[in-house]
């Protein structure tokens, strides 16, 4: 049977400083000074490089320590603690008081990184509103601790095996960008020989009624990045308010269309229920294909519209009088009835792939925690 060890008799546990607004913002000094944003700058989970840096001289101000290359890091609080981010020093540097690190003594270096990635850090944070962990419970956290041979082949295998997932999540990827690029070239192809753009008021009806009592017996639908999916929150009191969401509706976030939270119920979907303060709207037969228009509003041209209708908030709200007010290159409608068709006939190829790239997402931590099921 492998023995098991706390985290605090092999590793060195070690905490972040507090990073005075008076230091941050310099660039070009010697050694990076890491805040939890910087951990998306991590190439395999190494990081090398910040958004601040800091020198010899600052530190000495501010009485803060640099750590080695090799050093685990990860958030210890707030929500960024429950995303489980995890990185690694690829060269000396510093940290702030939102990071937490392990500098590993007496174990490999990479087992112990792979054995963090796949730990829940939720288990040991307090309940408060912003969660947290302490060292001290980081100290007490079991790790199966064969010899260490053992150690480097594991972390060896496991290298590899999540090589492979990343270049099947690569190619993935990448079929997925081929098949928005055709997306958007069966949209471009509709609108080459328009003469003249037309209102999008004039191609579009608002949906604004309530469904009323019978709210309950329908699902509840969001607007994403990724187009249609189950809302994040339910009805609550309003569920009469909530607007009915048929086959043929687009829809979005008028808080977050400026980021593609758009949605389209097609014919395939299941009717559901959209929130009130979701704009509904359905292009008017015989003028606007529905579908059509969705790949539009979700292609360069109509991401182009909507940054033109955009008077420069971030959060502004986009409703649908200020939509209206948007020109498009309207082709025919038996023209946009037939780049719909073709739209239709990509959805399955697309579905299947998302399907693909969420099953690949969830591989990493499946092929971890049974790493370490010891």
């Amino acid at each position: 049977m492998t023995k098991h060890r706390e985290i605090g008799d092999i590793a060195e546990i070690v905490a972040g400083c507090a990073f005075s607004e008076r230091y941050q913002g310099k660039i070009g000094l010697p050694i990076p000074f890491i805040k939890v944003s910087d951990f998306a700058l991590g190439v395999d989970s190494w990081l090398s490089s910040a958004a601040n840096t800091v020198d010899t001289s600052i530190l000495a101000e501010m009485r803060a320590r640099t750590f080695p290359a090799d050093t685990i890091v990860f958030p210890k609080v707030g929500g960024a603690l429950l995303t489980n981010k995890r990185a690694r020093l690829a060269v000396e540097a510093v940290f702030d008081n939102n990071v937490m690190g392990l500098i590993p003594r007496g174990i490999d270096s990479d087992y112990l990184f792979h054995f963090m990635c796949q730990y829940d850090l939720a288990q040991i944070a307090n309940s408060q509103t912003l969660p947290s962990i302490r060292a001290s419970d980081v100290a007490k956290i079991k790790i199966p601790f064969p010899d260490s041979t053992s150690q480097r082949y594991i972390a060896a295998n496991l290298k590899a095996q999540l090589a492979e997932v990343e270049t099947a999540r690569a190619a993935v990827t990448a079929q997925l960008r081929d098949v928005q690029a055709l997306t958007d070239a069966i949209i471009f192809d509709t609108t080459h020989n328009v003469a003249s753009p037309s209102f999008l008021g004039d191609g579009l009806d608002e949906v604004k009624k309530g469904i009323g009592a019978d709210w309950a017996s329908y699902p509840v639908l969001g607007a994403t990045r990724d187009g249609l999916a189950p809302a994040k929150e339910p009805p609550g009191k309003h569920g009469r308010k909530y607007k009915h969401a048929t086959a043929g509706t687009v829809f979005y976030n008028p808080m977050r269309i400026l980021i593609g939270s758009i949605a389209f119920v097609d014919d395939v979907d299941t009717a559901g229920i959209t929130s009130p303060d979701y704009v509904v709207l359905r292009g008017k037969l015989g003028i606007v294909d529905s579908r059509w228009f969705y790949h539009w509003l979700r292609s360069p041209l109509g991401a182009q519209c909507i940054l033109s209708l955009a008077r420069g908030a971030v959060r502004e709200r986009m409703l649908f009088n200020r939509l209206a007010e948007g020109k498009i290159g309207l082709p025919s409608y038996p023209t946009q009835q037939r780049a719909s068709t073709a739209l239709c006939e990509l959805k399955p190829l697309k579905r299947a792939l998302q399907t693909r790239l969420v099953e690949i997402n969830l591989l990493p931590q499946k092929i971890l925690s049974a790493a370490f099921e010891m």
